[in-house]
């Protein structure tokens, strides 16, 4: 009997007499299947990461030549903000805000969120208080499970084979460094590409594990909010062809609802801990004084990227204007290419969704500096766009060009790298 119970549950079969050895080889057909992409998509991530590897050594080299002091592969994997996060896994965050002689905040820890170096530090007590090997271990194995759920996420939409050029494109893509970076980009993707996919697949429930990890690896929660939002309204108009049951509408809204509150969670535990309501939104505002001046205000939605538009035409000798036109046609370009282009309307309404959403969310809060391409990686599924066209000629040149991108953000924010101007 208990045999019977197994062989029926991994055939998928309901329960009932022996299977035959026709069922049997179904069953070990739908064990390969699940194994294929697995194996498939950590051979891409190999690949991707020796690259990388390789680049860094090269870096790493340059950038001893350059100094006279000599830099490895791990001192430029933790860089920047790989250096405030192993503040906040070793030390956690300050009760008192440190303030400058004019009394404005300055940078300080509460600016990155608990969860990716608390399991950082929690796998660097095994370690032997290896902190950096840890951190990025942990983004290397987030990274690696994060092109898994991609390639899931945008099979559906493109096919296997363009899922999984789409993922190649991802994992060796410009910003394929932070995938073995003590940064907590890889282990954020991983929480989006799990919700993105518990949204297409309507699975509404899982929402309520991974939107609290999701809020509080980095910056981002408010813009899922939007989308389901967003996703709430579409499946409302569409529901004569696309029934929606109520506990469909119950989940999105309930989700979306939880989403908002995980937006402002860490500002409240930031404003409780030391005892100043504004402490997070201070802290954010101290890395653009860098640019602004002492003179910046409060936070005001979308003056960030107005005024940085202006600032980067100002230093590159180009009329202020000019920043503002550019800012419109870009914004103009992308909403078309989300509304209308065939290849991004393959990959599915979520995706549509989420890309226009996170976007208008960097555009309410951002101030776009060198850190901007960072900031644009939540974009990823979009890639998968890039890998519709079925000539491999054209999908090689892609990935070509992905790779190249990668060694010019490696050398300029990581070996060239020196001033708050180049910040990954």
């Amino acid at each position: 009997m208990a045999d019977r119970v197994v062989t029926g549950a991994l055939s998928g079969d309901p329960i009932g007499p022996a299977p035959t050895g026709g069922r049997v080889a179904v069953a070990i057909g739908a064990h390969r299947m699940v194994l294929r992409p697995a194996v498939a998509i950590a051979a891409i991530y190999i690949a991707a990461r020796i690259i990388t590897t390789v680049f860094l050594l090269v870096g790493a080299e340059i950038a001893s030549r350059a100094t006279g002091t000599a830099a490895t592969i791990g001192s430029l994997s933790m860089r920047w903000d790989g250096q405030w996060y192993w503040v906040v896994g070793t030390a956690g965050y300050p009760s008192d805000l440190p303030l400058d002689a004019a009394g404005n905040v300055t940078q300080n820890a509460w600016a990155f969120m608990p969860l990716y170096p608390a399991l950082s530090r929690a796998l660097s007590v095994i370690l032997g208080g290896q902190y950096p090997l840890a951190a990025i271990i942990v983004a290397l194995v987030a990274g690696y499970l994060a092109c898994l759920v991609l390639f899931h996420l945008l099979r559906a939409g493109i096919g296997d084979r363009a899922a999984l050029w789409g993922v190649a494109f991802v994992a060796a893509g410009p910003l394929a460094a932070l995938f073995q970076m003590g940064y907590a980009e890889s282990l954020f993707l991983l929480w989006l590409f799990l919700a993105l996919l518990v949204v297409v697949r309507r699975r509404f429930a899982w929402l309520y594990l991974l939107l609290p990890l999701l809020g509080f690896t980095r910056p981002g929660i408010l813009a899922f909010a939007l989308m389901l939002g967003a996703y709430g309204i579409v499946r409302w108009a569409r529901r004569r062809v696309d029934p929606l049951p109520t506990i469909d509408i119950v989940h999105i809204v309930c989700a979306g609802a939880l989403a908002v509150v995980l937006g402002f969670a860490w500002q409240m535990i930031a404003g409780w801990v030391t005892g100043d309501p504004q402490a997070y939104l201070e802290t954010e505002l101290s890395w653009r004084r860098g640019w602004t001046g002492d003179d910046e205000g409060g936070f005001v939605p979308f003056q960030g990227f107005v005024q940085a538009s202006a600032i980067w035409f100002r230093i590159w000798g180009l009329p202020e204007w000019g920043g503002y036109v550019a800012l419109a046609v870009l914004v103009a370009a992308f909403a078309a290419a989300l509304l209308f282009d065939p290849r991004v309307r393959r990959l599915g309404i979520e995706i549509r969704l989420w890309s226009a959403s996170y976007a208008l969310y960097l555009l309410l809060v951002f101030f776009p500096q060198s850190s901007i391409f960072r900031l644009l990686l939540p974009l990823a599924p979009l890639a998968g766009a890039l890998a519709v066209p079925r000539r491999t000629a054209w999908r090689v040149a892609v990935l070509a060009v992905c790779v190249l991108l990668q060694w010019c953000w490696i050398d300029q924010m990581l070996v060239q790298g020196t001033t708050f101007t180049q910040i990954p």
